[in-house]
């Protein structure tokens, strides 16, 4: 989609370049048979400029991309409009260029929203030093959990105070439904519990974008069609209690240096699982974890989450992020690859497939 976007403002732009050469007589143009005045000859040379400016910073992937493309869309469509027996058709290139940058405009003003939440996080919850995660941090933990995090490599460096995840990956909505392919960045901060969720997906090739909002204890989760036009949007106790399991989900899988958190309460261990109940404000969520004999941790099981069903209301279902494809990132070793499964009554269904690309710690 974006290759095929960049072809067709190139060449729409490159198209714009005749009526320059018309102007000036740089070339024989017979195609077309009105004349050009000088001044909208050079009108004609911006408007192509303005064209491939855009698919630079497109390519470059520059959030302000699209205004350059409304500028050359308006220019362009005012010089068809004066030679419109010669340029009609040039209008269903600008419609289509239009639509683009609508959805480029979408993208741009609901992500303004969560980077001004990210910023305003990161100031009420970094504080200057963390000190590093020692073995005598971790003397309350369950062995099981001990093992774990000197696996992951957590001990001996900062404890985390913030982190910042990517995945790719897939999600669908029911069963039936196709795979929607998409590209997340999300953000953690352990002071103040908050998480801030930001994802880009692709449904039937429409741009969809949503926003998850996990702040003072509240939730939200807002889905939007070109980042426009509102879908779907769930706030509510049963939002609060449901991303408070993900938050605690977010630090067994992604921050293992989070688990000595005082917040946490550890259950004896049996074999190789445990039992944990993590607490924020008046909610408290409990869940299971699964480790292998290496230590890694390959499963993580909470009955606290709620899945929303076919007539929009939310059910209390169990569900679980089995894990799997540890490698280092960042000077960690992480389960890389994960999905999110919730087990009905009638059977599991998994509803998100997860690639993890990048971590970074504060």
């Amino acid at each position: 989609m974006k290759a095929a976007l960049l072809v067709i403002v190139v060449a729409h732009g490159l198209l714009h370049v005749a009526g320059f050469l018309k102007a000036f007589h740089l070339a024989p143009l017979n195609q077309l048979a009105l004349p050009v005045t000088k001044v909208n000859g050079m009108l004609w040379l911006a408007a192509a400029m303005l064209f491939i400016a855009a698919v630079l910073l497109r390519y470059l992937e520059h959030d302000y991309w699209w205004m350059a493309g409304v500028v050359a869309i308006v220019l362009s469509q005012y010089l068809i409009l004066t030679a419109w027996d010669d340029a009609k058709y040039g209008t269903v290139a600008n419609v289509v260029i239009l639509f683009a940058c609508v959805a480029a405009f979408g993208q741009w003003r609901f992500s303004r929203t969560y980077h001004h939440d990210v910023a305003l996080a990161r100031v009420q919850n970094i504080s200057a030093q963390a000190g590093v995660l020692t073995e005598r941090d971790m003397l309350h933990l369950p062995d099981l959990v001990k093992k774990y995090l000197r696996y992951t490599g957590a001990v001996g460096k900062p404890k985390v105070q913030a982190f910042t995840v990517a995945f790719t990956g897939q999600f669908r909505q029911h069963e039936t439904s196709a795979w929607m392919p998409f590209h997340s960045e999300q953000h953690n901060f352990m002071s103040s519990p908050t998480r801030l969720f930001f994802m880009q997906a692709t449904m039937k090739q429409v741009p969809v974008a949503g926003f998850h909002r996990f702040e003072n204890g509240h939730a939200s989760m807002d889905i939007r069609l070109l980042s426009l036009f509102r879908v779907e949007y769930q706030s509510g106790r049963q939002m609060d209690v449901s991303e408070t399991v993900t938050f605690f989900n977010d630090m067994c899988v992604m921050a293992p240096a989070t688990l000595i958190d005082g917040r946490i309460r550890w259950g004896k261990p049996e074999g190789n699982e445990v039992e944990a109940t993590f607490t924020h404000g008046d909610v408290t969520v409990s869940a299971k974890l699964y480790f292998n004999d290496r230590g890694e941790l390959i499963n993580f099981i909470s009955n606290d989450r709620y899945a929303l069903r076919d007539d929009g209301t939310l059910q209390r279902t169990p569900w679980s992020t089995p894990l799997k494809e540890y490698r280092e990132i960042n000077g960690y070793r992480l389960g890389t690859r994960a999905e999110t499964i919730y087990h009905y009554a009638d059977g599991d269904f998994c509803y998100g497939k997860f690639n993890l690309m990048h971590a970074a710690y504060e």
